[in-house]
């Protein structure tokens, strides 16, 4: 959505002969527009909402195949993350930044998704 686009539904820019639902709409919409920007235009928070989708999108695609704990996984130092081999021959991977934010991964070559554990 554009600049122009968002100014549409500012509520200082509604006409006053627009029906009040009409008014209230714009106004609903706005806030909506306000609130996904505050998200998406911060760098960190923008993470953490496509961690989210990436995640609900996993639990859409099927269920878990299994739960491994972090310690199952091995270290790869070159690019600072941890991975585990597929069933397939593919591999599960999760940076170290992720492993905090990360449940679920999926396999980089087939539909597989574990879930990844903690101790508590």
């Amino acid at each position: 959505m554009n600049f122009a686009t968002l100014i549409l539904y500012h509520p200082d820019k509604q006409s006053a002969d627009v029906p009040a639902g009409t008014v209230e709409e714009c106004i609903q919409k706005f806030i909506e527009i306000d609130q996904a920007w505050k998200i998406l235009g911060n760098e960190e928070t923008k993470k953490e909402y496509d961690l989210q989708r990436h995640e609900d999108d996993l639990r859409n695609m099927g269920p878990v195949d299994a739960q491994v704990y972090l310690e199952e996984m091995s270290w790869n130092e070159d690019d600072h993350s941890f991975s585990l081999s597929c069933r397939c021959g593919g591999k599960y991977s999760v940076s170290k930044d992720e492993i905090e934010e990360v449940t679920l991964i999926s396999c980089d070559t087939c539909s597989l998704i574990i879930e990844l554990l903690h101790y508590s």
